[in-house]
């Protein structure tokens, strides 16, 4: 009741606020219940769900909006591509192809600790393409394989053996997890949040091959130097770890052959992934292409609709997500945006800044602001279009913008424990301290942006986003 208190305490204080001049009372009513649900969201009085329902049923008992406008997104693809991702690595996980794949290359990689570590960062980033969920491809697939290794390994902090190997590993892995995310599309959920939000305000459509080639270097450097850097700030006490390929062949052997479910889900999620990459030029959208897979899936029982039905995290998402697409999307058109974003460009253009390094306050800014998120949607939600615009109006290319901030609205869920859905199971495992937790994700923050501004910066010269 306390956390449920302080929301609507924000969007009350918000509400009776006079409005700054240039924004409608409309706009500004919208902005208190905006700014409530975001809080809800951050604090969790109620689930996610629940609390973006209270949100839309505030906007239509004070007449902010009308029926059809608060629900005006529950029509949009992006929340049902985002229930469609969940549904697709739940069948992917369930029928055992995941961690076919993970043992496959943990066994051929894994004899040092480094070496072990890597072959679950590259596995991992292997398969991010094809499962858009960062919690079910890191969480759900990755943190069962790299704890069972690591206590393979003894590693375990109920011994108080974390730091043998498993401290290393799990910070890692989890850190890996942000990038690989950051990388592609179709990685993580809220990515093509992003997408529609870039499209509503550059009129134009960023491409799945726009965004991979575009966070290739900056994303190789950063899954190549990560496990390098905290091996030396943050090192395990066992450097070499000789049972790790046994132990995943031995895994294999109790998976046996290649299962029929294994074969079908295989066939699905290449359609999906071909359709994903190139079925722009043949008229397939991104939930058409992922509707194929799970079809292929359903029609072959690899999962059921009772399994897709029981997946509360699914229906969950879908619900906050399009909740604050509308919400977003007409604070829009009530003008809101715009009046910000030109408050924001004063502010940066009163440095007197070229783009470039405007373009770097505003990284910056949007960043770390994302400690007040527990969730790298619902901060594109809520901050995405601002930035995007202010980053414009200062002079950044569009396209460049939109990407960078895109792919850095990943990168951002290094810096806590509860920011992207890959940090609770590995923190929550116990193999690294809070503290040291935060500490080492800070540090890591300042490399990411310094990587995705100057190798990214000049990479994206290269292929001529400016």
């Amino acid at each position: 009741m306390k956390n449920l208190a302080i929301s609507v305490g924000v969007g009350v204080l918000v509400w009776f606020l006079p409005s700054p001049a240039g924004v409608s009372a409309q706009a500004w009513h919208l902005l208190a219940i905006f700014l409530s649900t975001i809080v809800g969201i951050i604090t969790t009085p109620l689930p996610l769900g629940a609390v973006a329902m209270l949100g839309l049923a505030t906007t239509m008992l004070t007449k902010t909006l009308t029926f059809p406008q608060a629900f005006s997104a529950f029509a949009s693809e992006i929340p049902w591509l985002i229930a469609i991702a969940f549904w697709l690595s739940g069948g992917f996980i369930k029928s055992g192809l995941g961690k076919r794949v993970a043992y496959n290359i943990v066994s051929l990689f894994g004899k040092t600790t480094l070496g072990l570590t890597y072959s679950l960062v590259f596995a991992e980033a292997l398969l991010a393409p094809a499962i858009p969920s960062v919690a079910a491809r890191s969480g759900g697939i990755f943190f069962p394989l790299a704890k069972a290794l690591c206590l393979a390994c003894g590693s375990d902090p109920a011994k108080g053996t974390e730091k043998k190997m498993g401290a290393y590993v799990m910070k890692t892995c989890f850190q890996t997890s942000c990038i690989s995310s950051a990388m592609f599309i179709t990685a993580m959920a809220a990515n093509p949040l992003a997408v529609d939000l870039a499209r509503s305000t550059l009129g134009s459509t960023i491409s799945w091959g726009a965004w991979a080639l575009a966070g290739l270097v900056p994303g190789l450097i950063c899954l190549v130097s990560v496990p390098l850097i905290l091996y030396v700030i943050y090192p395990p006490e066992m450097k070499d770890t000789p049972d790790a390929p046994k132990k995943a062949q031995e895994e294999l052997k109790a998976l046996g052959p290649l299962s029929t479910d294994e074969k079908l889900t295989a066939g699905a999620l290449a359609i999906t992934v071909g359709l994903w990459i190139f079925g722009g030029s043949i008229g397939v959208n991104a939930v058409a292409a992922a509707l194929v897979g799970l079809a292929i899936m359903l029609i072959t029982n690899v999962t059921t609709w009772k399994e897709c039905l029981s997946n509360n995290q699914a229906w969950d998402t879908l619900t906050w997500f399009a909740a604050l697409i509308a919400m977003a999307t007409f604070l829009n058109k009530f003008g809101f945006i715009q009046w910000f974003s030109t408050q924001v460009v004063n502010l940066v253009s009163s440095f007197g800044l070229a783009w470039q390094p405007a373009f770097a306050v505003i990284v910056l800014l949007y960043f770390y602001s994302h400690y007040l998120f527990a969730s790298g949607a619902a901060h594109i939600g809520a901050m995405y279009t601002a930035f995007l615009s202010v980053a414009i109006a200062c002079g950044t290319p569009g396209m460049l913008a939109a990407i960078a901030l895109g792919q850095l609205s990943n990168v951002m869920g290094c810096l806590s424990t509860y920011g992207i859905g890959s940090a609770p199971p590995y923190f929550g495992a116990g193999y690294v301290p809070q503290s040291k937790w935060y500490q080492l994700g800070f540090i890591l923050s300042i490399f990411y942006i310094a990587v995705w501004l100057i190798a990214g910066g000049a990479w994206w010269k290269v292929i001529g986003l400016w």
